[in-house]
């Protein structure tokens, strides 16, 4: 079977595309592209080309664009192309350059297949096809497991992801090759792919080869295991959904994980971090996060973007930016702290202020009894403490029933919380146990200021 034979066989097999879709084509000009055209072509599919000029070879940048535009005259197919300074872009996104010429890549294909009346000529195009092949496959597939992505990472490149297709999967390099010098087909050669200052290239150019050495059938086995891992993650993912869908309790932004469950679960390392991974955090945090579920309450570990914070029985993935958040933590040095009811201000004073605040809204402490880190959180059933001028403990459910507190004000309640124990129930009372007295020496004062003041 020829190679055009086992490109429709592949393209009917995987279900990619049907004969009557209109397909938008990302060529940048070299053999593999070239070969995709010829493809098509040949196969009677309607195709359109598109090309990015990332302007990272100075002239030959520019004589690529020509060269696809030819290809396009070519084959009388419309043809659309848009230039990118993607060093000065890499540089103020401080992204490298190949992640930022593939995020600009599928930004501007993705602008191409939208709807707008204003090109007409885009309209209808349904999928978008690359020219990544069975090498590409191999070498990401080997750049995810040393970037230790997981399984997910192990399934390669997929044939189709949405409306991006890679229908020359199936061929290595050699066959494509192979194909365009049988076919007399032009192509333009990227000086950069013998370099090895890239991570693909590295691994393309000096990992790859070496490896191969010792185990000259290694590329082979690699796209044998690709399609085994493709099965296997489906049973994983079906198997790390239910342990989500049982642990994982969401509240608002916010996720709650019960410690005692989780400590249950086998194997505890790989569930965990499947469930962590999407909030940012890295396989290397992991670690951090199990020994999270033995610590004391008020821990936690942090990511880019969320804390998992360990509160009594419970793991919270709560959102870095204060005002998404339910559960906040108050470490040492916090002065403002932006949240649902406004602006928490705290301020350690020395001595013993000359008069308490009779302002609701002002807590004054006794600062050698609080301990940092403190959590601001909402309350909850359950929740209890001391009010000022009271030896017996009160739940905050009877306390706020004494208040005559709405259900919609209840549901607005805020505590600053430590070690389990109630120091402010937020703009009420303080707990009697944090109160000032004669033996104070420093006060810590919190205000809550209206975000709307």
């Amino acid at each position: 079977m020829d190679l055009l034979e086992q490109f429709i066989a592949y393209i009917k097999k995987n279900n990619l595309f049907q004969q009557k879709d209109k397909l938008l084509l990302a060529v940048s000009g070299g053999v593999d592209s070239v070969v995709l055209c010829e493809l098509c072509y040949m196969a009677g599919y309607e195709f359109s080309i598109a090309h990015c000029n990332f302007k990272l070879r100075g002239d030959n940048s520019n004589k690529d664009e020509a060269f696809v535009k030819g290809l396009a005259e070519k084959y009388k197919v419309d043809f659309f192309v848009k230039q990118f300074d993607t060093t000065a872009i890499a540089q103020q996104l401080k992204k490298g350059i190949e992640e930022t010429a593939r995020d600009l890549r599928y930004e501007w294909f993705a602008e191409l297949t939208t709807h707008d009346r204003r090109q007409s000529s885009v309209v209808g195009r349904h999928y978008i096809l690359t020219a990544h092949h069975a090498d590409d496959n191999i070498e990401t597939v080997l750049m995810n497991f040393f970037r230790g992505t997981g399984i997910k990472g192990l399934h390669g490149i997929l044939p189709k992801k949405d409306k991006i297709i890679r229908p020359l999967l199936f061929a290595n390099k050699k066959a494509i090759i192979n194909f365009a010098t049988e076919n007399n087909l032009s192509f333009v050669a990227d000086s950069t792919n013998a370099e090895s200052d890239y991570t693909r290239n590295y691994f393309r150019n000096i990992l790859i080869p070496g490896v191969e050495k010792v185990f000259p059938k290694a590329q082979q086995n690699i796209l044998n295991n690709i399609e085994r891992f493709r099965e296997v993650e489906i049973l994983y993912k079906e198997s790390i959904d239910l342990q989500k869908k049982k642990l994982m309790i969401q509240k608002g932004n916010e996720y709650f994980i019960p410690v005692l469950k989780m400590l249950q679960v086998k194997p505890l390392v790989t569930v965990l971090y499947e469930m962590i991974k999407d909030f940012g955090f890295t396989s290397l945090q992991t670690e951090e996060v199990v020994a999270l579920l033995q610590s004391e309450s008020g821990k936690y570990v942090q990511s880019q973007t969320h804390r998992i914070i360990n509160n009594r029985k419970w793991l919270i993935i709560s959102p870095n930016k204060t005002i998404d958040a339910a559960n906040i933590l108050i470490e040492t040095g916090d002065n403002n702290l932006q949240f649902e009811l406004g602006v928490l201000q705290i301020e350690k004073k020395e001595n013993i202020p000359p008069s308490i605040s009779k302002d609701a809204f002002v807590a004054q402490l006794d600062h050698d009894k609080i301990q940092f880190p403190l959590l601001l959180r909402k309350w909850k059933q359950g929740d209890y403490f001391y009010p000022l001028g009271m030896t017996k403990k009160k739940k905050l459910s009877r306390f706020f029933i004494d208040q005559k507190l709405s259900l919609i004000e209840k549901e607005k309640v805020w505590v600053v919380e430590m070690n389990k124990k109630i120091v402010w129930v937020v703009g009420m009372r303080i707990d009697d146990r944090f109160k000032i007295t004669t033996s104070t020496k420093n006060t810590i004062l919190f205000r809550l200021k209206n975000a709307d003041a």
